[in-house]
């Protein structure tokens, strides 16, 4: 396997057709690494541009983002899912400011020890951000290395993944780190991809073991498939006589963590014995809405919501521990989660 081929190849595909414009690419700080890698886990880069944009005119470096609240992070992050990554993102900026002089550590391990940041994302900010010599291993470039050397095996997998961080250290050229990882990135999103690779373009087709086996998209192999299991839960959308939506703040762990969201139930009956304690008015006027389909990573979540117009409140339910009540428009510029803000904008 001749190294310096590998990266040569690599890296004069990427002075012809790299991406070269996006916007974390433009003066380039550790910090616009790291929150572009954070943004880019498991989500398409299309679909992250305009929210980087967005977060850096709010927070352009760690001290901004250490000192913001956290709500207003995660209305920032709204739509752009896994929201651990925002609040793992808000507590890190914070634990660099208190320990790192509101420097990003400049060393692996420092780096690895902060929250959301794990060996990958670590490797891209030395690499991009500090111009250092190490190796990253995303999804992009786990394609790129599984089929290039026909390494067969799920990457979930501990020992697969082994093999893939032994290649990308081997495979990794002593000077023009940050293009060469760069290129490896952008190959797999562009050429190397998951279907229907493109791989009469790709500068690696002479030697890459899965095309020359013929079968280049059994590799990497899929996850064992699973059952997906299904969950079913109840909305109660409560609206005031001057207009105002009843709203929870979710606790900071588990899905959707730290958002705002309608008061959830297991099934209507709760909802109904939350509604009778805490309003004097019957709850006989509850209007089902259009079911809510949403998919996780883990599990499907069917979503049935009720909305009831309520005149009277037995006591002030700002009282009460995570409610409050919103207007329409504050409500959405709250952090929220996606189905949660359509159906705010759909509600007349």
């Amino acid at each position: 396997m001749a190294l310096s081929s590998f990266s040569d190849r690599l890296l004069a595909w990427f002075d012809d057709y790299g991406r070269k414009d996006l916007p974390w690419q433009h003066d380039t700080t550790p910090y616009h690494v790291w929150l572009s890698e954070i943004m880019l886990q498991q989500t398409q880069v299309t679909t992250v541009i305009d929210y980087y944009k967005r977060f850096i005119s709010h927070y352009d470096n760690v001290q901004a983002l250490a000192a913001a609240n956290l709500d207003d992070v995660l209305a920032l992050w709204t739509g752009l899912g896994y929201y651990a990554r925002a609040r793992n993102l808000h507590k890190a900026a914070q634990i660099i400011v208190e320990q790192h002089q509101g420097q990003l550590p400049s060393t692996i391990d420092e780096l690895v020890a902060l929250p959301g940041i794990g060996r990958s994302t670590a490797g891209a900010i030395m690499a991009l951000g500090y111009q250092e010599r190490h190796a990253i291993l995303d999804g992009n470039v786990k394609r790129v290395l599984a089929r290039y050397a026909a390494v067969s095996g799920w990457p979930g997998k501990k020992d697969i993944e082994q093999k893939l961080w032994q290649l990308a250290e081997q495979l990794l050229p002593t000077q023009h780190v940050a293009p060469y990882i760069q290129a490896q990135m952008d190959l797999g999103a562009t050429i190397c991809t998951r279907s229907k690779p493109l791989c009469s373009r790709c500068p690696l087709i002479k030697d890459c073991k899965a095309y020359l086996l013929g079968n280049p998209i059994e590799y990497p192999s899929s996850k064992p498939k699973k059952m997906i299991p299904q969950r079913q839960i109840s909305w109660l959308i409560v609206r005031s006589e001057s207009d105002l939506i009843l709203l929870e703040k979710r606790p900071n762990k588990g899905i959707w963590g730290g958002l705002w969201s309608f008061p959830e139930f297991d099934n209507l009956e709760e909802a109904k014995r939350f509604y009778q304690h805490n309003f004097s008015d019957i709850e006989d006027n509850f209007i089902q809405q259009k079911t809510i389909r949403h998919i996780f990573t883990h599990y499907k979540l069917d979503i049935f919501p009720y909305l009831v117009h309520s005149s009277v409140c037995s006591q002030p339910i700002t009282d009460f521990e995570g409610l409050g009540w919103h207007t329409k428009n504050d409500a959405l510029r709250l952090g929220l989660p996606a189905p949660v803000k359509a159906f705010l904008k759909l509600l007349e």
